[in-house]
């Protein structure tokens, strides 16, 4: 595969709030979308194969219910995919490690650049400081589904693999009881409008160091997915990060 210099860009989840911003990054790039209303008038499908058929490359802030439907879907027809859902269980996940068999994915639970950067600094605090304490408050508006949110899982995942442990065998969500060692811990806050706000905590009994990172528009989210987007097409096919697409 070459790298394409001008790809065709659909969007899955066209008509919600990132992807609706989005649509407006992409500009004359932007090939059509998906969404569960069809709308012709904006080449808005609700078939995934059929929008994929027409884009080099399918920028997907859908649901995660519609992660399977949509891997073997781009998959068959050929379409790289910049995949920025979260709440992925086990089977969807399997679906997207499978398709990146057959197409380049890049899967991101934050397009930011800076929090890019921020879940290498966690990796590294993680395995510089690994006897302290370690805790993850974010804070989203009041209409998001899930929580903890992708992002603060991912920072808590970078923390686990500089400590080398499984994030899924020290994770802490319930805060009930006595701090169990080595836990990372998660707080989820929800309400108002927030885009998203995101606090890494490392405390020991004589200090304490703190990564934050806050988003002030969403914009900066829709940016990196055409970021993204623009480099994953035409790559080879495999299983890619934001972290990927940065490095110079």
């Amino acid at each position: 595969m070459t790298q394409i210099s001008a790809p065709r860009i659909g969007i899955a989840g066209i008509t919600g709030r990132l992807g609706t911003l989005c649509a407006e990054e992409a500009g004359s790039a932007l090939a059509g979308g998906l969404s569960r209303t069809a709308d012709a008038s904006r080449n808005i499908t609700t078939a995934p194969g059929t929008l994929a058929k027409s884009c080099d490359v399918v920028i997907d802030v859908s649901h995660a219910t519609t992660v399977p439907a949509h891997a073997a879907a781009f998959a068959q027809a050929g379409c790289a995919w910049v995949l920025g859902t979260t709440g992925l269980d086990q089977g969807a996940q399997d679906a997207v490690n499978a398709a990146a068999q057959h197409i380049p994915v890049l899967q991101a639970a934050n397009f930011s650049p800076a929090l890019t950067l921020f879940l290498e600094l966690a990796r590294q605090l993680g395995a510089g400081l690994p006897d302290y304490d370690a805790e993850i408050l974010e804070v989203h508006h009041r209409q998001k589904l899930d929580a903890p949110s992708g992002t603060a899982l991912a920072i808590g995942k970078a923390v686990a693999e500089g400590r080398g442990v499984a994030l899924e065998d020290v994770a802490r969500t319930d805060q009930n009881g006595l701090r169990p060692d080595g836990a990372i811990g998660f707080a989820s806050l929800r309400g108002g409008q927030i885009v998203g706000e995101h606090d890494l905590v490392l405390m020991a009994a004589d200090e304490q160091i703190t990564l934050s990172h806050r988003a002030l528009d969403r914009r900066v989210f829709a940016r990196g997915a055409l970021f993204a987007a623009k480099w994953l097409a035409g790559r080879p096919a495999g299983l890619y990060t934001m972290a990927d697409a940065l490095k110079p």
